[in-house]
């Protein structure tokens, strides 16, 4: 058998950064490369039905040897764009010794990240410090991989059939978009593309992204008055009238948020992009109707010169996924018998499995043991690799003999 170590090492060579402004799916070719190289690892393995679609999905199964619901761990292929993803070179800390980690220009610091002390003696991976790791989520196809390699190399262990995914495009929102979830026959799921050791995710943010254009007027300043229109004044004001402590800086657990993430514009015209999240149903509605009614507001005042586009991207998984308690259980019992502390707790973001979750697949999130995602302070215990996949194999023993079909 490979290691998981080495399989990450050998993973996160492969650039596969997405990309946000591509017309097409996958959003990069090189994601297409690397779901062909995988399909390779998952025949070299010897899985069964591997394929590769036009889309990018790359699929396989282990055969069941014992009657249980069909299991799908699933993982993504892409990088974030956020931070540079091409000739990442991997560096190993062996016994950290509980200090700083100096890289190329960064410092890793335990001041600034206080868990890298629960990792002294233990063995870390690390970028040069120029690109991020890829840990989200290399992480979690290696240790997939791993996983079904282990359960090839000792047949005596019972499992149901385990259905394998490695999508692309999860960085950009688009992951799911065109996942056949009848076609993957898994009875529920789970992606394997959280954090630090022991998380178990369930809930997530309900999200909906606004794009607002302003279209200003420009006039020569000497004669601008009651005349002009400036549309990053305008867009200033807009953005004023939310609620200031409301945004990801200031919150955290189930608080929710409003957020700029781009303002760009001229005189004649701005744009504003924002992020609109809240784990509460109600509350998240009452944040869309509040920047429609400022919208409003502004559009009296201004001559009607804002255009507003509102669109929701998904929802909080908690209520497709509760009707199963069985699926949280089986994953808490893997973990506890693994050695494994469940740590239970929101997503403040999202996952390919919330989509999931309301095409039909229940599918929570597990830790793969990264920290730091997107950016050149990414770390990743080899520990934690380690466990991420003797938890994959004990939730695939668990379910053998599992009622799934039993809602609550």
């Amino acid at each position: 058998m490979r290691s998981v170590t080495d399989r990450f090492l050998t993973y996160v060579k492969h650039y596969t950064t997405s990309a946000e402004d591509s017309s097409s799916f996958p959003s990069t070719e090189r994601q297409l490369r690397f779901a062909e190289f995988l399909a390779k690892e998952c025949k070299a393995i010897g899985l069964s039905e591997v394929t590769v679609d036009n889309y990018g999905y790359m699929t396989a199964t282990l055969p069941a040897n014992a009657q249980a619901p069909t299991v799908g761990f699933i993982a993504h292929m892409d990088t974030s764009p956020d931070a540079p993803g091409e000739n990442v070179q991997p560096h190993i800390i062996e016994n950290y010794d509980g200090g700083l980690i100096c890289l190329n220009g960064i410092t890793i610091s335990p001041e600034e990240f206080p868990f890298m002390q629960d990792y002294m003696g233990d063995t870390l991976i690390t970028s040069d410090g120029t690109t991020l790791l890829g840990a989200d989520d290399k992480a979690g196809i290696a240790e997939i991989l791993t996983a079904m390699d282990y359960f090839m190399h000792h047949p005596e262990i019972p499992h149901g059939k385990i259905r394998i995914c490695f999508t692309p495009d999860e960085e950009i929102g688009c992951g799911v978009d065109h996942f056949r979830t009848k076609a993957f026959g898994a009875d529920f799921a789970f992606t394997v593309d959280g954090g630090r050791l022991g998380e178990l995710q369930y809930e997530n943010f309900n999200a909906a992204g606004a794009q607002i254009t302003i279209t200003g007027k420009s006039v020569h300043t000497g004669d601008a008055k009651n005349t002009m229109i400036n549309a990053i004044t305008v867009g200033m004001e807009l953005a004023s009238l939310l609620p200031e402590k409301e945004v990801p800086e200031k919150t955290e657990g189930y608080e929710g948020f409003f957020h700029l993430h781009s303002f760009t514009g001229s005189v004649s015209e701005a744009k504003l992009s924002y992020l609109i999240r809240d784990f509460d149903t109600k509350a998240f509605e009452s944040r869309k109707r509040m920047l429609q009614t400022i919208v409003q507001q502004k559009n009296i005042q201004y001559k009607g010169c804002i255009q507003l586009e509102l669109k929701d991207q998904y929802y909080n998984m908690r209520s497709q996924i509760e009707p199963y308690p069985q699926i949280i259980s089986l994953a808490k019992d893997a973990m506890e018998k693994c050695g494994v502390t469940p740590i239970v707790e929101p997503i403040r973001g999202g996952t390919d499995g919330a989509r999931l979750s309301f095409m039909g697949l229940p599918c929570p999130n597990l830790f793969t043991g990264g920290h730091n995602f997107h950016g050149p302070y990414e770390f990743i215990p080899v520990s934690s690799m380690e466990k991420a996949v003797a938890v994959i194999v004990g939730i695939s023993q668990g379910a053998v003999g599992l009622d799934f079909l039993k809602k609550v």
